[in-house]
């Protein structure tokens, strides 16, 4: 059953004001807009934690074709203050799905945004980078929605990872997909090393990959105590520490890095993505920088400079670490659109990480062997 698109007011801060139509939640949200050129998997887009406080224009032009379904969640609920699509399709045709686009966001408080020529806000955001802005089905008038934006924090003044990391210590155990038996993996072989995963923003499926290379595998909260992880390490309980991707800027997060800082001079193994890539870095004294327009998508090309493979693969960040981090770090991937560093091995330390997302949940599954990778070396 189709509902009723409603109006929808978007002023950027760029000073664009712009008038659509809305599905999902009603009501007024902030955020900063970026673009996403993968061409499937919105929902699992929707439900990273990663984008938290941003909404995401979405370059596939036909939106919502697959529906929704419980089994793609890469988290309890969606994160993203809300999706911009060309054509939304309400109708989905798919025989997984269980809810359709416009009712899982409503039922998880975002706004959807369509109607509207992606092709210009995607080329906006390129031109000038990310906005703060505001979406309101509400105010309409754009004076005010000028205000309340500015009266709101921008995306780096918030520690959005306090906000989607457990409040407590949890065991995984599901394993990846398995398409045949319609379920995920339940008894994966393991290889009896245990890990801590930190989770900054953690996503389903990066801990499905880490139990079924055998893993056994406790998710931690980001306000652990570098202390206490030493202890269990020192003491055989623990093999090594993943950290995990997550939303926001890197910087505000001084005192996760100081943690982090602590559990590299301990010597133990450790494997970042994303945020945890861009943590690594902070920790050893390499501060990040904001990109000018991101990386989202699941079509980036990254090189393998140990094997000289081009590996297709996803991307989800507005931060990278700077090239001075090759005074101490060996660079293993680099992304081919831009040249910028997608993975490093730090010298003399048991410690490596990438930038793009090897549990490949949406995108190719080029690089999940990095997991593999990670078991083996602990």
């Amino acid at each position: 059953m189709s509902i009723v698109l409603k109006p929808v007011w978007i002023y950027l801060e760029n000073d664009i004001f712009l008038e659509a139509k809305s599905f999902g939640c009603d009501g007024t949200k902030t955020g900063e807009i970026v673009f996403n050129t993968s061409m499937s998997g919105y929902q699992e887009i929707m439900s990273d934690p990663s984008y938290a406080g941003q909404f995401v224009v979405f370059t596939m032009p036909e939106i919502g074709i697959v529906g929704t379904n419980d089994n793609d969640m890469e988290s309890y609920g969606i994160h993203a203050s809300g999706m911009f699509v060309r054509s939304l399709n309400q109708t989905p045709s798919n025989f997984r799905s269980t809810h359709s686009l416009p009712a899982f966001l409503k039922k998880n408080d975002s706004i959807g945004i369509c109607d509207i020529d992606t092709r210009y806000l995607t080329k906006m955001i390129r031109d000038t980078g990310p906005q703060m802005m505001i979406a309101s089905t509400e105010v309409s008038d754009k004076e005010k929605l000028k205000a309340m934006l500015k009266a709101s924090p921008r995306i780096e003044e918030v520690n959005y990872i306090e906000k989607v990391s457990t409040p407590k210590p949890y065991l995984h155990t599901n394993g990846v997909w398995n398409a045949e038996a319609q379920a995920y993996n339940s008894t994966p072989k393991r290889i009896s090393k245990k890990i801590l995963a930190v989770d900054l923003g953690i996503k389903r499926n990066i801990l499905n990959e880490l139990c079924e290379v055998g893993l056994d595998v406790e998710v931690i909260p980001q306000d652990f105590s570098a202390d206490e992880v030493i202890l269990r390490f020192e003491k055989g309980e623990i093999q090594g520490v993943f950290l995990s991707n997550g939303p926001g800027d890197p910087l505000v997060l001084k005192d996760i890095a100081a943690q982090i800082t602590k559990l590299i001079e301990a010597r133990i193994p450790i494997f970042g993505i994303c945020l945890g890539h861009q943590l690594l870095s902070i920790a050893h004294g390499y501060p990040t920088y904001k990109l000018k327009f991101g990386q989202h998508g699941g079509n980036h090309p990254v090189k393998n400079m140990k094997s000289n493979i081009v590996e297709i693969t996803t991307q989800n960040h507005n931060y990278n670490v700077p090239d001075s981090i090759c005074k101490i770090a060996k660079v293993t991937h680099v992304n081919l659109f831009d040249n910028t560093i997608e993975g490093l091995e730090y010298n003399d330390e048991p410690i490596f990480s990438v930038q793009h997302h090897p549990e490949a949940s949406s995108g190719p599954q080029e690089s999940r062997y990095i997991f593999q990778e990670f078991a083996k070396r602990l």
